[in-house]
Protein backbone atom coordinates (compact mmCIF):
# COMPACT_ATOMS: atom_id res chain seq x y z
CA UNK A 1 0.00 0.00 0.00
CA UNK A 2 2.79 2.19 0.72
CA UNK A 3 4.03 1.94 -2.84
CA UNK A 4 0.85 2.83 -4.10
CA UNK A 5 0.70 5.94 -1.96
CA UNK A 6 4.27 7.18 -2.84
CA UNK A 7 3.61 6.69 -6.71
CA UNK A 8 0.53 8.48 -6.44
CA UNK A 9 2.06 11.34 -4.30
CA UNK A 10 5.59 11.78 -6.78
CA UNK A 11 3.78 13.73 -9.12
CA UNK A 12 1.19 16.03 -6.71
CA UNK A 13 5.04 16.95 -5.24
CA UNK A 14 6.22 17.50 -8.70
CA UNK A 15 3.24 20.18 -8.78
CA UNK A 16 4.00 21.73 -5.51
CA UNK A 17 8.35 22.06 -5.89
CA UNK A 18 7.07 24.11 -9.26
CA UNK A 19 4.67 26.05 -7.52
CA UNK A 20 7.10 26.93 -5.03
CA UNK A 21 9.22 28.68 -7.33
CA UNK A 22 7.13 31.61 -7.19
CA UNK A 23 9.06 32.44 -4.29
CA UNK A 24 12.38 32.73 -5.64
CA UNK A 25 11.90 33.98 -9.22
CA UNK A 26 10.66 37.42 -10.54
CA UNK A 27 7.64 38.29 -10.84
CA UNK A 28 7.29 36.99 -14.86
CA UNK A 29 8.77 33.71 -16.62
CA UNK A 30 10.81 34.55 -19.88
CA UNK A 31 8.45 33.79 -22.26
CA UNK A 32 11.05 31.76 -24.37
CA UNK A 33 11.31 29.53 -20.85
CA UNK A 34 7.54 29.24 -21.00
CA UNK A 35 7.34 27.55 -24.23
CA UNK A 36 10.09 25.41 -23.92
CA UNK A 37 8.49 24.09 -20.37
CA UNK A 38 5.26 23.74 -22.45
CA UNK A 39 6.95 21.52 -25.23
CA UNK A 40 8.76 19.51 -23.00
CA UNK A 41 5.05 18.63 -20.75
CA UNK A 42 4.17 17.79 -24.39
CA UNK A 43 6.48 15.74 -25.04
CA UNK A 44 6.26 13.94 -21.65
CA UNK A 45 2.74 13.10 -22.48
CA UNK A 46 3.01 12.16 -26.00
CA UNK A 47 5.90 9.44 -24.92
CA UNK A 48 3.78 8.25 -21.85
CA UNK A 49 0.69 7.92 -23.78
CA UNK A 50 2.36 5.61 -26.35
CA UNK A 51 4.89 3.49 -24.39
CA UNK A 52 3.19 3.35 -20.89
CA UNK A 53 -0.59 3.37 -21.75
CA UNK A 54 -1.31 1.95 -25.31
CA UNK A 55 1.47 -0.12 -26.08
CA UNK A 56 0.43 -2.03 -22.22
CA UNK A 57 -3.50 -1.67 -23.80
CA UNK A 58 -2.81 -3.98 -26.56
CA UNK A 59 -0.86 -6.01 -24.90
CA UNK A 60 -3.28 -6.54 -22.06
CA UNK A 61 -5.57 -7.52 -25.24
CA UNK A 62 -3.17 -9.92 -27.18
CA UNK A 63 -5.59 -12.68 -27.35
CA UNK A 64 -7.76 -10.97 -29.15
CA UNK A 65 -5.14 -11.13 -31.79
CA UNK A 66 -5.31 -8.95 -34.82
CA UNK A 67 -8.15 -7.05 -33.12
CA UNK A 68 -6.13 -6.47 -30.02
CA UNK A 69 -6.36 -2.61 -31.54
CA UNK A 70 -9.83 -2.53 -30.42
CA UNK A 71 -9.80 -2.18 -26.38
CA UNK A 72 -7.11 0.60 -26.99
CA UNK A 73 -9.16 2.18 -29.90
CA UNK A 74 -12.12 2.71 -28.30
CA UNK A 75 -10.36 3.75 -24.90
CA UNK A 76 -8.11 6.78 -26.85
CA UNK A 77 -11.36 7.71 -28.72
CA UNK A 78 -13.58 7.99 -25.46
CA UNK A 79 -10.26 9.89 -23.40
CA UNK A 80 -10.60 12.49 -26.37
CA UNK A 81 -14.11 12.94 -26.30
CA UNK A 82 -14.06 13.28 -22.25
CA UNK A 83 -11.71 15.90 -21.96
CA UNK A 84 -13.17 17.69 -25.42
CA UNK A 85 -16.70 17.59 -22.95
CA UNK A 86 -14.82 19.05 -20.04
CA UNK A 87 -13.41 21.47 -21.92
CA UNK A 88 -16.57 22.66 -22.77
CA UNK A 89 -18.44 23.00 -19.98
CA UNK A 90 -15.67 24.47 -17.48
CA UNK A 91 -14.83 27.77 -17.62
CA UNK A 92 -11.46 28.60 -18.06
CA UNK A 93 -8.56 30.69 -19.61
CA UNK A 94 -5.04 29.78 -20.19
CA UNK A 95 -2.25 31.62 -19.01
CA UNK A 96 -0.70 33.14 -22.32
CA UNK A 97 -4.54 33.75 -23.46
CA UNK A 98 -7.10 37.12 -22.98
CA UNK A 99 -10.58 35.38 -23.61
CA UNK A 100 -11.48 32.95 -21.68
CA UNK A 101 -12.84 29.43 -22.84
CA UNK A 102 -16.32 27.56 -21.78
CA UNK A 103 -19.23 28.33 -20.48
CA UNK A 104 -19.44 32.30 -19.24
CA UNK A 105 -18.90 33.03 -15.77
CA UNK A 106 -18.00 35.60 -13.31
CA UNK A 107 -15.28 33.65 -12.04
CA UNK A 108 -12.16 35.74 -11.24
CA UNK A 109 -9.19 35.58 -13.98
CA UNK A 110 -7.40 33.75 -10.99
CA UNK A 111 -9.94 30.78 -10.75
CA UNK A 112 -9.88 30.42 -14.33
CA UNK A 113 -6.35 30.06 -14.52
CA UNK A 114 -6.52 27.43 -11.80
CA UNK A 115 -9.50 25.57 -13.54
CA UNK A 116 -7.69 25.68 -16.90
CA UNK A 117 -4.60 23.76 -15.10
CA UNK A 118 -6.62 20.96 -13.48
CA UNK A 119 -8.33 20.26 -16.40
CA UNK A 120 -5.31 18.86 -17.66
CA UNK A 121 -4.07 17.34 -14.82
CA UNK A 122 -7.39 14.99 -14.73
CA UNK A 123 -5.82 12.67 -17.20
CA UNK A 124 -2.34 12.63 -15.43
CA UNK A 125 -3.73 11.50 -12.42
CA UNK A 126 -5.81 8.68 -14.28
CA UNK A 127 -2.94 7.74 -16.21
CA UNK A 128 -0.64 7.12 -12.72
CA UNK A 129 -3.81 5.56 -10.98
CA UNK A 130 -4.61 3.40 -14.01
CA UNK A 131 -1.21 1.75 -13.99
CA UNK A 132 -0.89 1.39 -10.29
CA UNK A 133 -4.40 -0.59 -10.17
CA UNK A 134 -2.79 -2.90 -12.83
CA UNK A 135 -0.02 -3.49 -10.71
CA UNK A 136 -2.21 -4.10 -7.85
CA UNK A 137 -4.22 -6.59 -9.67
CA UNK A 138 -0.93 -8.17 -10.79
CA UNK A 139 -1.37 -8.09 -14.54
CA UNK A 140 2.07 -9.24 -16.09
CA UNK A 141 1.88 -5.91 -18.33
CA UNK A 142 2.50 -3.59 -15.70
CA UNK A 143 5.61 -3.64 -13.36
CA UNK A 144 6.83 -1.42 -10.02
CA UNK A 145 9.21 -0.22 -12.06
CA UNK A 146 7.32 0.70 -15.27
CA UNK A 147 4.72 2.33 -12.57
CA UNK A 148 7.00 4.72 -10.91
CA UNK A 149 8.70 5.35 -14.55
CA UNK A 150 5.53 6.89 -15.54
CA UNK A 151 5.02 8.61 -12.19
CA UNK A 152 7.95 10.45 -12.31
CA UNK A 153 7.63 11.43 -15.56
CA UNK A 154 4.58 12.69 -14.95
CA UNK A 155 6.33 14.61 -11.85
CA UNK A 156 8.97 15.79 -13.95
CA UNK A 157 6.78 17.71 -15.80
CA UNK A 158 4.32 18.57 -13.38
CA UNK A 159 7.87 20.68 -11.90
CA UNK A 160 7.44 23.26 -14.96
CA UNK A 161 3.35 23.31 -15.28
CA UNK A 162 3.67 24.39 -10.88
CA UNK A 163 5.35 27.29 -12.22
CA UNK A 164 3.66 28.07 -15.28
CA UNK A 165 0.50 28.59 -12.99
CA UNK A 166 1.54 29.83 -9.52
CA UNK A 167 4.28 32.84 -11.46
CA UNK A 168 1.38 34.03 -13.98
CA UNK A 169 -1.13 34.29 -10.73
CA UNK A 170 1.60 36.40 -8.96
CA UNK A 171 1.54 38.55 -12.29
CA UNK A 172 -2.46 39.01 -11.67
CA UNK A 173 -1.50 40.59 -8.55
CA UNK A 174 -2.28 37.36 -5.71
CA UNK A 175 0.56 37.46 -3.22
CA UNK A 176 3.42 35.04 -3.94
CA UNK A 177 1.68 32.42 -0.37
CA UNK A 178 -1.54 32.64 -2.22
CA UNK A 179 -0.43 32.00 -5.91
CA UNK A 180 2.24 28.77 -4.13
CA UNK A 181 -1.24 27.70 -2.80
CA UNK A 182 -3.17 27.90 -5.94
CA UNK A 183 -0.51 26.33 -8.24
CA UNK A 184 -0.19 23.23 -5.41
CA UNK A 185 -4.21 22.81 -5.43
CA UNK A 186 -3.97 22.47 -9.20
CA UNK A 187 -2.44 19.66 -8.79
CA UNK A 188 -4.20 18.27 -6.06
CA UNK A 189 -6.62 17.06 -8.60
CA UNK A 190 -4.17 14.40 -9.61
CA UNK A 191 -3.69 11.93 -6.67
CA UNK A 192 -8.01 12.40 -6.38
CA UNK A 193 -8.57 11.04 -10.15
CA UNK A 194 -5.47 8.23 -9.68
CA UNK A 195 -7.55 6.96 -6.61
CA UNK A 196 -11.20 7.06 -8.33
CA UNK A 197 -9.16 5.35 -11.69
CA UNK A 198 -7.66 2.57 -9.12
CA UNK A 199 -11.28 1.88 -7.33
CA UNK A 200 -12.99 1.93 -10.75
CA UNK A 201 -10.50 -0.62 -11.65
CA UNK A 202 -10.64 -3.03 -8.62
CA UNK A 203 -14.20 -3.08 -9.57
CA UNK A 204 -14.27 -3.85 -13.39
CA UNK A 205 -10.57 -5.59 -14.06
CA UNK A 206 -11.61 -6.47 -17.50
CA UNK A 207 -11.70 -2.34 -18.31
CA UNK A 208 -8.06 -1.89 -17.45
CA UNK A 209 -7.03 -2.11 -20.99
CA UNK A 210 -9.91 0.66 -21.91
CA UNK A 211 -8.86 2.98 -19.27
CA UNK A 212 -5.56 2.70 -19.80
CA UNK A 213 -5.86 4.15 -23.34
CA UNK A 214 -8.60 6.14 -21.89
CA UNK A 215 -5.84 8.45 -19.96
CA UNK A 216 -3.50 7.92 -23.30
CA UNK A 217 -6.52 9.53 -25.31
CA UNK A 218 -6.86 12.47 -23.12
CA UNK A 219 -3.54 13.16 -22.47
CA UNK A 220 -2.99 13.50 -26.45
CA UNK A 221 -6.16 16.09 -26.33
CA UNK A 222 -4.60 18.28 -23.88
CA UNK A 223 -0.97 18.22 -25.86
CA UNK A 224 -2.95 19.31 -29.40
CA UNK A 225 -5.32 21.29 -28.12
CA UNK A 226 -3.34 23.24 -24.94
CA UNK A 227 0.02 22.75 -24.71
CA UNK A 228 1.33 23.14 -28.14
CA UNK A 229 -0.70 25.82 -29.58
CA UNK A 230 -0.07 27.90 -26.56
CA UNK A 231 3.77 27.14 -26.95
CA UNK A 232 3.95 27.68 -30.98
CA UNK A 233 1.89 31.10 -30.92
CA UNK A 234 3.36 33.34 -33.47
CA UNK A 235 4.89 31.07 -35.67
CA UNK A 236 7.77 30.62 -32.77
CA UNK A 237 8.26 26.76 -32.81
CA UNK A 238 11.77 26.38 -32.06
CA UNK A 239 11.97 26.73 -28.52
CA UNK A 240 8.74 24.19 -28.32
CA UNK A 241 9.86 21.79 -30.49
CA UNK A 242 13.04 21.68 -28.46
CA UNK A 243 11.25 21.53 -25.49
CA UNK A 244 9.28 18.42 -26.93
CA UNK A 245 12.09 16.58 -27.74
CA UNK A 246 13.83 16.49 -24.90
CA UNK A 247 10.63 15.73 -22.88
CA UNK A 248 9.67 12.65 -25.41
CA UNK A 249 13.15 11.48 -25.09
CA UNK A 250 13.39 11.33 -21.42
CA UNK A 251 9.67 9.87 -21.04
CA UNK A 252 11.10 7.24 -23.41
CA UNK A 253 14.20 6.39 -21.79
CA UNK A 254 12.74 6.16 -18.08
CA UNK A 255 10.02 3.91 -19.21
CA UNK A 256 12.13 1.30 -21.44
CA UNK A 257 15.03 1.39 -18.82
CA UNK A 258 12.96 1.38 -15.75
CA UNK A 259 10.35 -0.69 -17.21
Amino acid sequence: MMTVFWGLFIPFAGTTLGAACVFFMRREMNDNVQRALMGFAAGVMVAASVWSLLIPSMNMSAAMEKLAFIPALIGFICGIFFLFVLDRVTPHIHAVAQKPEGPKTKLSRTAMLVFAVTLHNIPEGMAVGVVFAGLINGNAQVSAAAAFALSIGIAIQNFPEGAIISMPLRTEGNGRLKSFWYGMLSGAVEPVAAVLTILLTSAVETALPYLLSFAAGAMIYVVVEELLPEATRDEKTDVCTIGFAAGFALMMVLDVALG
